[in-house]
């Protein structure tokens, strides 16, 4: 047989047959893609898996015994039926079979092996219908007649057995039978990490690596190479971002130099000072923007923190040289938003001199036609748009600066679309979701990051309360009471629900969907805005109010509209979705209601409070809930309530959220984000091995003296893994 690498295809090494369903189910093509599948958790042939607590609806692999047989003929249909019981020593569970009675020479009471299947529940008791199993006195290495010396059975029954990741059609056996005959065709692996860094860092070699995480001996063995496999993982991966960071710093672009006439007039007429930390943000920027290498730079800071006003003072810096700007924004709503408060704040005589163009996708074809030929002809410098900005027929005469609000919402190929409408042009994208350092360090460490945690002065704070509906119907009722005070008041309202309709959910590209309610099989309606809308104005205490829908299924136009008359105090309580999660500014909007909030991510419901107390009064968000005490969802609005910091929130969300989650796991280029790191856990790991690869590429920038990571960065970005590490 052909000795295989890495890089050979799979199924030239096991056969098509085993090798299609494997790309299906994992998207494993290549030897190494399969090896780098890692057993999710180890078991030993004399050791049982718990069976207390399995969650019915999914699939599970357990360890477990044969407790007892039998076989009864079925009263309703014709055939017989085959029950097997399995144990872990305290708990059954169920194995059923439909006219398979030949299974009975198999399960055999006190036989162990490994079973897999769907969950599902029938008279009261958790059951497996059809499963797959494989008995451990059937494999191949069991030991025979000849070998039952103690010593021999007990080293085979305290042999760790891979666990892996696995479907209902790829249970976890083939998947480590597939992978024991990748193995025993791979010839010598050639290790990209160099020798001294092996040494340094006590790290195994790659195929010894790779050879104990699937076959381990001993526990040692294969913590040893998970620990060895996961400073890799971090390790490559933020070679890759120094390495880009390093690239683009190269890469030339035109100065756009501070001293220019646009900025220091918009100064001069801000009628109140800037924070510290717009200061420090905005020196940095302006700073970057004056150098002849693009900026890529990241700028996080809290909701209401003042970071639209860093981004536009660095628009007039660019404008100052003759360049444009675009600001790419996740939806027409936020665009529009944006737009109204860049030629508010820019005043009459900047705002005719920028002359700023809204683009969406929805304009009218006169409108959109006028804004296009600003835009080529550069008598625009300032450009607020969707992805309507992306289109092919789109053209700047001098764009020197993008800005991507929300930037998380946006995929990386959409990103590089308006970037290419440029010649290297500067990037600042923009985020009100705090990233932990980790995250950070994983998904941007490409990109200098800024932090504005600093509010402007004069913003009101935030009460929070959880409002647990069920527990507590009066403290629901009163919400509703609450409301009616603050429009009496003169105030306005926020009510937010999950769907549109009934049936109808709204989940923009880029949201964090909450796990609707933490109850499987719940079926229960959630809140909508129709039927909230028309509930609302039924209660008598509105009887004076005009209460108003808002979503993302509205045409463009009438959106602006209620958007527009909300702003101008026409619209007493706006029912929406999460349209108004970002951007949206209403000073006289003094209370949030969230319908159902646990069908909502924390920094959704983050966001969504930061649209009250951005004025004379105090804010008031109020999250409503029909989900468990106990449960995830419950957690996640209680740390809501706990506390208005951000950043500690993000940590929170990080701990209770998988990072794959936060990062985005299904990629294009057949490769998951994180396969062995946890960001939440490995923060420290995720360091130093930011360090070692710094020093590295310090002391040789192109790695003359590592030819295989040369090679593997090469191959990294032709493949677009690392700019896909980015989209969400």
């Amino acid at each position: 047989m052909t000795t295989a690498t890495l890089e050979t295809p799979l199924d030239g090494v096991v056969g098509a047959r085993t090798a299609k369903p494997l790309a299906k189910a994992f998207g494993v093509t290549t030897v190494g893609e399969l090896l780098h599948h890692i057993p999710r958790r180890y078991s030993r042939r004399g050791e049982l898996t718990p069976l207390a607590g399995l969650p019915p609806g999914e699939h599970i692999t357990v360890v477990a015994q044969v407790l007892d047989v039998r076989e009864r003929t079925m009263q309703r249909r014709r055939g017989s039926l085959l029950e097997a019981r399995i144990t872990d020593g305290t708990g059954t569970l169920s194995l059923t079979f439909f006219n398979q009675a030949w299974r009975a020479r198999d399960l055999v009471a006190g036989r162990r092996g490994i079973f897999a299947g769907k969950v599902s529940e029938y008279r009261g008791q958790l059951q497996l219908q059809h499963p797959e199993y494989e008995l451990f006195e059937n494999r191949e290495d069991a030991p025979g007649a000849d070998q039952l010396d103690e010593a021999a059975a007990k080293a085979w029954s305290e042999t760790p057995v891979p666990i892996y990741p696995a479907t209902a059609q790829v249970p976890s056996w083939t998947v480590q039978r597939t992978v024991e005959l990748a193995l025993d065709a791979l010839g010598p692996v050639d290790d990209p990490i160099p020798a001294e860094i092996l040494r340094s860092e006590g790290i195994m070699p790659l195929g010894r690596a790779l050879e104990l995480v699937h076959r381990p001996r001993t526990d040692a063995d294969w913590r040893g190479a998970r620990e060895s496999l996961r400073f890799r993982e971090a390790f490559e991966l933020q070679l890759a971002l120094l390495d880009r960071r390093r690239r683009a710093a190269g890469e030339p672009s035109t100065p756009r130099p501070i001293e220019s006439a646009p900025l220091a007039r918009f100064d001069a007429a801000l009628p109140f000072e800037l924070t510290g930390d717009q200061r420090a943000a905005g020196a940095a920027i302006a700073a970057e923007l004056a150098q002849p290498h693009p900026m890529h730079r990241l700028l996080q800071g809290e909701v209401g923190s003042g970071k639209t006003l860093v981004a536009l003072r660095a628009m007039l810096q660019v404008a100052g040289s003759g360049g444009q700007s675009a600001l790419l924004a996740p939806t027409e709503v936020l665009a529009a938003q944006h737009f109204r408060s860049v030629v508010e704040a820019l005043g009459p005589d900047l705002a005719s001199e920028m002359n700023p163009v809204l683009l969406t996708g929805r304009m009218p074809a006169a409108e959109r036609k006028r804004a296009l030929l600003a835009l080529a002809s550069g008598t625009s410098r300032i450009a607020i748009g969707t992805h309507a900005l992306i289109s092919d027929n789109v053209t700047f005469f001098d764009l020197g600066f993008i800005v991507v609000d929300e930037q998380h919402r946006f995929g990386v190929d959409q990103r590089e679309a308006l970037r290419r409408k440029g010649t290297q042009p500067h990037v600042l994208a923009m985020t009100a979701t705090p990233i932990p350092r980790t995250v950070a360090l994983t998904a941007f460490g490409d990109l200098e990051v800024t932090t504005i945690r600093e509010l402007p002065p004069g913003r009101q704070g935030i009460e929070t309360f959880a409002v647990p509906e069920i527990e507590m119907p009066r403290r629901a009722a009163r919400v509703w009471e609450r409301a009616a005070e603050e429009l009496v008041k003169g105030r306005q309202i926020y009510v937010v629900c999950p769907a549109i309709a009934p049936g109808e959910a709204e989940t923009p590209s880029g949201e964090e969907p909450g796990d609707a309610g933490d109850a499987a099989g719940e079926q229960r309606p959630i809140a909508n805005v129709a039927e909230t809308v028309a509930e609302l104005r039924a209660r008598p205490e509105y009887a004076g109010a005009r209460i108003e829908g808002l979503h993302g299924a509205l045409p463009g136009p009438e959106k602006d509209r209620i958007m527009t008359e909300f702003a101008a105090g026409e619209i007493g309580m706006l029912v929406a979705t999460t349209v108004i999660e970002v951007g949206v500014n209403v000073p006289n909007a003094s209370t949030m209601i969230v319908r159902d909030a646990d069908r909502f991510g924390i920094s959704q419901l983050h966001q969504l409070r930061g649209r009250v107390g951005r004025g004379e009064h105090a804010g008031l968000c109020l999250l409503m809930t029909r989900a468990e005490a106990g449960s995830v969802a419950r957690e996640r609005i209680d740390a809501i309530a706990a506390t208005s910091d951000g950043f500690a929130l993000a940590e929170v969300d990080l701990e209770l959220r998988r990072e794959g989650d936060i990062l985005g796991t299904a990629q294009s280029g057949g490769r998951s984000t994180l396969k062995l790191l946890r960001v939440a856990e490995h923060g420290e790991l995720i360091q130093h091995a930011r360090d070692v690869a710094g020093a590295l590429l310090e002391a040789d920038p192109e790695l003359v003296a590592a030819p295989g990571l040369a090679e593997l960065l090469a191959r990294e970005r032709a493949a677009g893994h690392i700019d896909n590490l980015a989209k969400s």
